[in-house]
């Protein structure tokens, strides 16, 4: 049962998260919407409205059909142009920034919605096709459901007045810096929930390890799978690897405090996540990396825009700044039982080395980015004391010194 779970799990993730999802819903909501207004206004109710107010009336099948085609055929058109802006914004995107920042755009809800609502209009006006018909002798228009839909299709066309506003916005740089920055916040703040550092030593002695049956980006545990196989098996474990590693087939995840058998191995990896695409929100170093990565591609021969560079290296040091403060728990564990699953994490000189001297590395020779290091560098000495932080510090203003005497 616990296999079916995870796997609805997994299944239902991958749907929720699917570029069609929204735009499904919608489309069905629309489609529901125009089942109901045909009833009402076949019913007696509707009748009597459209004999009191006459204007509401199409007695001209022709002219219904020219409505509900020039609709269809204006909202494909618009469709169509609307999404080939978005595929030339994700091309720009991926080319000068990374092609990991993708997902924040073909992800937005917005965009999404604005796609459902697209399709969701083009499936009321084809439904509307097969409700005219002769009745014999004359014809069964639903014009309140035509003119509703008319109104409809000027909205559409002030959404895509707006949806052009968006999207040459969602495009540029600081805006997508500061997506991956908030989410990479809400990342930490979920994650790293103490207020001092807890000692990472494991508390038992290893006796056996458990290797992974696939391939994958290791991004965590499942915690009810994981504790309960710990009381199951009455049994500590203790990750090998931090979050973010890619762990080949075979090779050893886990480190266990009993020796286990081959079948039980097996079942502790339901409590393993291992992915083939990163997350930030399971994985908040992965969004620290996205900066990384913009700020190193913003600083290439090719594109050489430090003020890019500058946008993302800020980002970076103010979550660097909060996770100075806030650290990791070093162990999941649960009170019912005395197991526990110790967690191997980056240290803070750990990650900062990770994403902040690649940068360094690339930018070192371009005084706009030496004098931000410097500046943004003494700020964070002040919250700790970290001896790659020093370090770097202290060959900035050796960079920055060298220069001024050339």
């Amino acid at each position: 049962m616990d296999k079916i779970r995870l796997w609805l799990i997994a299944r239902y993730r991958l749907i929720v998260s699917s570029i069609a999802f929204i735009p499904g819903i919608i489309s069905i909501l629309f489609l529901v919407f125009a089942i109901l207004l045909l009833i009402v206004e076949f019913s007696e109710a509707g009748r009597q409205l459209k004999t009191d107010l006459p204007w509401l009336t199409l007695k001209d099948p022709s002219t219904a059909r020219s409505i509900l085609g020039t609709i269809a055929g204006g909202v494909i058109s618009l469709t169509v142009f609307s999404f080939s802006m978005v595929m030339i914004v994700l091309n720009q995107a991926a080319s000068q920034m990374s092609n990991r920042v993708l997902d924040k755009l073909i992800g937005n809800r917005f965009q999404q919605t604005v796609l459902g609502v697209y399709i969701g209009t083009i499936v009321y006006s084809f439904f509307l096709f097969s409700t005219i018909r002769d009745t014999g002798g004359s014809f069964q228009i639903p014009s309140i459901s035509i003119i509703t839909l008319t109104a409809i299709t000027v909205f559409d066309i002030f959404l895509f007045i707006y949806f052009l506003h968006f999207i040459t916005q969602s495009v540029k740089y600081d805006v997508v810096i500061s997506r991956i920055e908030s989410a990479t916040f809400d990342g930490l703040k979920e994650f790293c929930i103490e207020m001092v550092e807890e000692d990472k030593k494991i508390g038992f002695s290893a006796l056996s390890v458990i290797k992974t049956s696939k391939s994958g980006i290791f991004e965590g545990f499942d915690t009810k799978e994981i504790m309960d196989f710990c009381k199951e098996n009455a049994c500590s474990l203790s990750a090998i690897y931090p979050m973010g590693t890619f762990v080949l087939r075979g090779q050893p995840i886990l480190l266990c405090s009993r020796v286990l058998a081959e079948s039980k191995t097996e079942d502790a990896q339901e409590g393993v996540i291992l992915s083939q695409q990163e997350s930030v929100s399971r994985n908040y170093e992965y969004g620290l990396r996205q900066l990384s990565e913009i700020a190193i591609k913003a600083l290439s021969p090719g594109i050489n825009d430090p003020g890019t560079a500058i946008i993302s290296l800020r980002a970076l040091f103010n979550l660097l700044g909060y996770r100075a403060k806030h650290f990791p728990p070093s162990a999941l564990s649960r009170n019912d039982i005395p197991h526990m699953v110790y967690r191997k994490e980056l240290s803070f000189d750990e990650l900062f080395a990770r994403v902040i001297f690649p940068i360094w590395d690339y930018g070192k020779e371009d005084r706009m980015l030496q004098q931000e290091f410097k500046l943004l560098l003494g700020q964070l000495s002040t919250i700790l004391s970290s001896a790659p932080l020093y370090k770097l510090l202290k060959s900035v203003e050796e960079e920055i010194d060298q220069g001024d005497l050339s």
